[in-house]
């Protein structure tokens, strides 16, 4: 079990808020959880490694597997207990560590694909499906450890299953590190490459963000953040296929309901999801004796028909993702969900909006493989949601030149309107656009998608440098 962190004494604290469902709420869950697919996507405990960095290699990774062990070795199995005692599935197990660019600042780069091998053999030790915290924070430039990581990354994806990836490269106030963006698309490239028996899968395990949140409890962008403590608990919900049928029922009773009638109906249906997120995660957490952090309201989907985002488009009308309108819906979408998660919880963080993973949501996998869902529509819509272009595979000759320029876009659409913003590209080594891709289990699969316009950025990426920071960044 987990150490006691330093907490305030008892009298400190302010009076414990009840989280206890309503007799209506309990219902409402239980319907939920019969026929919408409602489940906690993962509850992600963060353990800080700060306190056993050091110089040595051995010696850190000797620790590092001690700590996860002693910190987590309870985790799958409380989990799975305080989910069966609520009935509420906890789909994923996962652990975010400190980011090792960091805490392995002295490491090469081949020192550092030995400790992704630890991390990775203490995820399996202890259970948990993925582990966060391979990563670096670079919006404004590199050191030794962030560019060691870099170099340690594809090779360290390739030989573990466990370990997941994310760089920040970009920020509102910081502006865009355009030579991070460039290495960036070169190791998305190295990474296919080096797992290209398995389709460039290893790129599915790396996140290219702008405005990186500390708390994120899904992946590829989990890590601890600098400003957290020892530990603590995260909590990811799941909820597409709730929001669906709450909007199916309710255009079965009237429909002539407004758009405006129907974000009311997703507020509160959002409103509803969270509660049951965070009674999990609270006792999870209680029981690990560790703090409760945060519950991402994020619509999660899964390749699974009925949890999908991409479904609650034809609810609102809409023939599939990607027809003209398709914003408009996404913005209407993510702000509902927003608004009923914070209603339900004060302590909401995370990503909290609404997921367009392409290979992991059926409905999106089908518009994007009939053309209707193009790249370009997609980089518009990733203006008004959660994240950005997400598990979208590419052919695997685009360059690492239109790669780069491809998520400098992205990073652009966040670092402006200062939201969290992502690229997670698959360059499919041998594939063109039209084939199909296959990654298994919760990544789903695809169509590769066309690059409009590849090879004419080549220029622009090469110019490097740093994008300053917009006006919006000075608000102090």
């Amino acid at each position: 079990m987990v150490g006691a962190p330093i907490t305030p004494e008892p009298s400190a604290l302010p009076p414990r808020e009840s989280h206890m469902l309503s007799e209506k709420e309990i219902f409402s869950t239980v319907e939920m959880l019969k026929n919408e697919n409602l489940d906690v996507r993962t509850v992600t405990l963060g353990v800080s490694l700060f306190d056993i960095a050091g110089s040595d290699p051995g010696r850190f990774r000797d620790r590092l597997r001690r700590r996860l062990v002693e910190m987590a070795g309870g985790l799958a199995a409380v989990c799975d207990d305080v989910g069966d005692k609520y009935g509420i599935p906890v789909v994923n197990k996962r652990i975010a560590v400190s980011p090792i660019a960091l805490v392995g600042a002295s490491f090469s780069a081949k020192e550092l694909v030995e400790t992704a091998r630890t991390l990775d053999q203490a995820a399996e030790e202890v259970g948990v499906d993925f582990i966060g915290g391979f990563s670096a924070l670079v919006e404004k430039g590199f050191a030794r450890g962030d560019l060691s990581l870099l170099e340690a990354v594809p090779e360290a994806l390739a030989v573990t299953s466990r370990v997941c990836s994310s760089f920040n490269v970009a920020s509102t106030v910081a502006g865009i590190n355009m030579d991070a963006v460039y290495l960036l698309a070169k190791t998305v490239k190295a990474a296919a490459a080096a797992t290209a028996d398995r389709d460039g899968l290893g790129c599915a395990k790396l996140g290219v963000f702008a405005n990186i949140p500390q708390d994120v409890p899904f992946m590829a962008g989990a890590y601890l953040g600098v400003g957290e403590g020892n530990a603590v608990i995260n909590v990811g919900v799941s909820g597409p296929g709730v929001v669906k049928k709450a909007l199916e029922r309710a255009l079965a009773a009237a429909p002539s309901l407004s758009l405006g009638e129907l974000s009311e109906i997703i507020k509160r249906t959002a409103c509803e999801v969270p509660r049951a997120g965070e009674l999990i995660g609270r006792e999870v957490a209680g029981r690990l004796n560790v703090p409760f952090g945060v519950v991402d309201l994020s619509l999660a989907p899964t390749p699974n028909v009925g949890d999908s985002v991409g479904e609650i488009f034809q609810a609102l009308g809409l023939t599939r993702i990607g027809e003209p309108g398709s914003t408009a819906a996404l913005a209407l979408l993510n702000d509902a969900v927003k608004k009923g998660g914070a209603f339900a919880s004060s302590f909401v963080g995370g990503f909290s909006g609404a997921f367009i993973p392409v290979s992991e949501d059926k409905s999106i996998a089908e518009a994007a493989r009939l053309g209707i869902l193009t790249l370009p529509k997609l980089e518009a819509m990733t203006a008004v949601c959660s994240v950005g272009l997400d598990m979208v595979a590419i052919p695997g000759d685009v360059t690492a030149e239109t790669i780069a320029a491809i998520i400098a876009d992205e990073m652009a659409i966040g670092v402006i309107n200062r939201k969290t913003t992502a690229a997670r590209l698959i360059p499919v080594p041998g594939k063109q656009a039209g084939d199909r891709v296959h990654f298994g289990g919760l990544l789903g699969e695809a169509t590769i998608m066309p690059v409009p316009g590849s090879g004419g950025s080549s220029r622009f990426i090469r110019m490097g440098g740093r994008i300053p920071a917009p006006v919006q960044s000075l608000t102090n």
